[in-house]
């Protein structure tokens, strides 16, 4: 799968409206909950004209559409609610990093949803936007998926206190769960981690230092995404005194700080987990290095044997006459015991030495 990667996105107009994403065979669909502390209801693959008859702003609302593929069903969808052309070109723009923009009655949230892809190594990416405005919490999603689906069902069966509390808190459990795929991908790459060091310490072959450069890659990856989503619920939390929006309750940034000191406590970890990494690569060049000396070692023992046979054979291979032992009848068996003796004379010095 396509691991999206933080480079200089594309410049879309905002009068054409495009989708940048991967996910293109995912149709568009919406789904609507209108729920209180005493009532539900449930509005799924419902059509865009049945709006504004099964919003209830009485209520809370919660429009979760998956697939960005329709872009008339988009534009019909931002008309709706007064959404500027601007904001729709950063909900279809899947190249942006997390954002968060407030307006005078609108809040604006991007992030990145990330999860480890199945059978590989890489990183699947998908972006999730926020738009929280007047008693409603529209969710744009780049296809279907069970990320909220414990959500649901909690808002289904009443459970915990999500139909007590206004959208926003709904925003916080949705970020909350968007989040928590960050520690299951986090917690995914450290057993990978831990693996390949384990493999590093049995048998350092090259293939593992490519996969130590990929894991530090993903965790690159996951610093990048996480860095921008800290810095957002830091602004996030700093505008409860603020007066210029006022769709998020005083009791309820309480659990937005609870976000972002999550967001730091990712960053610590990650940051952790590339010293694990630095170790790793560090211990592969330590052993490659080791292996290295020892063949060396081997082949310096090889040649200081050798060096005396040779010069011994140097010797006796000269072509002078006047040499008395070529003409000894067991010259050739003295020199050759003679050569084995040195041989092993030389073996036993460098054991003694610990040579090898």
């Amino acid at each position: 799968m396509r691991k999206l990667k933080y480079k200089k996105g594309r410049k879309l107009n905002h009068t054409n409206l495009e989708y940048t994403g991967i996910h293109r065979e995912h149709r568009t669909e919406m789904q609507l909950f209108v729920y209180n502390n005493t009532d539900v209801v449930e509005y799924d693959r419902f059509n865009i004209l049945a709006l504004d008859t099964c919003i209830d702003y009485t209520k809370n609302n919660w429009l979760n559409i998956h697939g960005l593929n329709d872009i008339d069903l988009i534009k019909t969808i931002g008309t709706h609610f007064q959404l500027d052309d601007f904001l729709l070109a950063d909900i279809l723009n899947t190249t942006k990093r997390t954002k968060l923009q407030e307006q005078e009655d609108i809040l604006f949230f991007n992030i990145k949803s990330l999860l480890p892809a199945e059978d590989s190594d890489c990183i699947s990416a998908e972006q999730i936007s926020f738009i929280l405005k007047d008693g409603i919490l529209i969710s744009f999603q780049e296809k279907r998926s069970d990320f909220f689906t414990h959500i649901r069902e909690r808002i289904r069966t009443h459970a915990g206190i999500v139909r007590t509390k206004k959208v926003d808190y709904l925003l916080y459990l949705l970020l909350d769960a968007v989040m928590e795929n960050f520690y299951i991908t986090l917690e995914d790459e450290e057993d990978k981690v831990e693996a390949l060091i384990n493999q590093t310490k049995k048998d350092a072959k090259p293939i593992i230092l490519e996969k130590i450069e990929n894991h530090r890659d993903n965790l690159n990856f996951l610093k990048r995404s996480i860095v921008p989503l800290r810095d957002s619920l830091y602004y996030l939390k700093t505008i409860k005194d603020d007066d210029t929006y006022n769709g998020i309750e005083k009791e309820t940034f309480n659990f937005f700080i609870r976000l972002h000191q999550k967001s730091l406590e990712l960053l610590e970890q990650i940051e952790s987990d590339m010293s694990s990494l630095e170790s790793a690569s560090n211990f592969y060049f330590s052993e490659q290095s080791r292996k290295m000396n020892e063949i060396m070692k081997t082949l310096t023992i090889i040649s200081a044997i050798f060096i005396p046979l040779t010069f011994i054979v140097g010797v006796y291979g000269m072509n002078f006459e006047n040499m008395p032992e070529l003409k000894t009848q067991n010259g050739y068996f003295i020199v050759m015991f003679s050569m084995v003796l040195l041989v092993i004379a030389l073996i036993i010095y460098f054991k003694k030495r610990r040579w090898f």
